[in-house]
This record gives C-alpha cells, sequence and structure tokens, in this order.
C-alpha cells in the first residue's frame, strides 16, 4: 500500500507542477480515510512547498457514517495565499481540464503557541484564534472527477485546494455570531448560492477544532500559527477561467477574485 500511495502522491505532484490535467484517477483510488490522508501526507512531503494553513471541507450523508467523519482536510500552501482588499480583484489559477470552483469561506487563524490540546467548546476555540477574515477558497484539481469519486478521493489530492483569497478582516469576531451573518456568492453578478453558517454541522468553530484533531492524529504540528478555511457557506461553485467571482458577508464586507487558467 505505501508504494501506491506514494505513486499516486507523485502523480498529483508532478501534475500539478506542470499545471497539466490528468484524465483519470492516477492509480489506485483510496476508499477510506486513513489511506486516502496517507497519500496527502506523502504528496505534502514530496511537495516540499511550506503549508500556512489548511482547508476544512463537508462529508455528507451517507459517507460520513461509512468513514466516521463528517470532515475533511487538505493543505494550503504559501505561495497559493493571497490577500485582497474590499476593492481589489485579483487572478486565481485554476486547472482548465481538471475541476474548478469558487467557495465563500470564513477563515480563522489559530495564533502561534497552540500547545496541541484541541478546545472543546466555542469559547475555547475562540481563545486559540487572533484573527477572523473573509475569504473565497478556490477549489482545483488535475483530475475532474475529484468531488465525484468520493471523500476519500477528494483528500489523496489535497482536499480539492488549490489557492486562498484572503479578504478583510472581520471585525468584533471574538464575539460575534456566525451564524447571523448572510453570505451571498455571485459569478459573473449572478448569484449563484446564499446561505448562513447555520447549515454547516458546528460551524466556524467546530471546523478548527475538527482540524486540529485531525493534524494531532496525523502528528502535524502548527505550533507556529495556521489558517483554516472553514468550510463553504453557499456551495461549492463550479467556474472556468474568465469569470468573475465575488463574496458578500452581509455587514461586514465582501472579497473578489478573477479565475484564469493555471499555466505553466
Amino acid at each position: 500500500m505505501t508504494d501506491t500511495a506514494k505513486a499516486v502522491a507523485e502523480a498529483f505532484v508532478t501534475a500539478r507542477r506542470e499545471k497539466r490535467a490528468l484524465p483519470s484517477y492516477p492509480g489506485q483510488a483510496p476508499t477510506d480515510l486513513g489511506s486516502a490522508y496517507r497519500i496527502q501526507d506523502f504528496a505534502i512531503d514530496m511537495d516540499g512547498r511550506a503549508v500556512v494553513g489548511w482547508k476544512v471541507g463537508k462529508i455528507n450523508p451517507p459517507d460520513d457514517a461509512r468513514l466516521a467523519s463528517n470532515r475533511l482536510a487538505g493543505p494550503i500552501f504559501e505561495d497559493s495565499v493571497v490577500s485582497a482588499g474590499a476593492a481589489e480583484s485579483l487572478d486565481m489559477p485554476v486547472f482548465v481540464q481538471g475541476f474548478a470552483a469558487a467557495e465563500a469561506e470564513f477563515l480563522l487563524h489559530v495564533a502561534a503557541g497552540w500547545d496541541g490540546v484541541v478546545p472543546q467548546d466555542d469559547a475555547s476555540t475562540r481563545a486559540i484564534l487572533d484573527a477572523v477574515h473573509l475569504g473565497i477558497e478556490v477549489a482545483s484539481s488535475p483530475y475532474p472527477g475529484i468531488n465525484d469519486d468520493g471523500p476519500p478521493v477528494t483528500v489523496s489530492d489535497y482536499g480539492n485546494n488549490y489557492g486562498l483569497v484572503v479578504g478583510p478582516a472581520l471585525s468584533g469576531w471574538e464575539t460575534i455570531n456566525f451564524d447571523a451573518i448572510a453570505v451571498r456568492l455571485e459569478i459573473d453578478g449572478e448569484v449563484a448560492g446564499e446561505a448562513t453558517t447555520a447549515t454547516m454541522l458546528d460551524g466556524p468553530l467546530g471546523a478548527v477544532r475538527f482540524l486540529l484533531g485531525n493534524l494531532a492524529t496525523r502528528g502535524i504540528d502548527c505550533s507556529k500559527g495556521t489558517w483554516v478555511s472553514t468550510g463553504a457557506v453557499t456551495g461549492v461553485h463550479p467556474v472556468r477561467p474568465g469569470q468573475q467571482v465575488l463574496a458578500t458577508f452581509a455587514g461586514h464586507g465582501s472579497v473578489a477574485c478573477g479565475i484564469v487558467a493555471a499555466a505553466a
């Protein structure tokens, strides 16, 4: 299994470096999360870039029961993170013949110095944060079936992450009720989705707890601090090069990006 996992990891890392699609899954697809995270861990090691954050995604029924988890995680690399002001729309690349989507998300930052103890409630989770921002996760993979083939396959290729747009800071995050903020995502001026975090299991703070538990189990240290892209609020919305994405967080601002083709 180790050789198989390494071969899949190497195929994904190479395709991402060369900015080319993979029309079929590159090897034996994992069917459980343990095997999937093993591929992901090998890929992170082969990749060699600095990981500055993690994306968290939801695992829907009935897969959540079968896999004994209702969320999944994937790394966010330093060179794929951009900071955008309220009036900016920076270009974000995607794999043209692979999978590409945009997601409106709350980005929570775990402060440096986390001691490895996973918080058990919202108050103790807020206590280990030092910032919250509005954001857009760009989900893209060389393999077009990354989500269709199930959560283990999604996990195996970095959880389908390809970039993060860090927008304006969320003022009052220390006490704010995330569920009270209406979120809307538009593509080329058309509404693609509207929702609140009330639809997201135990919300952004719960996503942080899940991630820290996941990393601790895998022996991954994030004591230097880490971003957590906490999950798609309005859904996973397919995009293609040339489109403009705008995520609006009612009463708190917006963040935007353009979608372009990844080029070697």
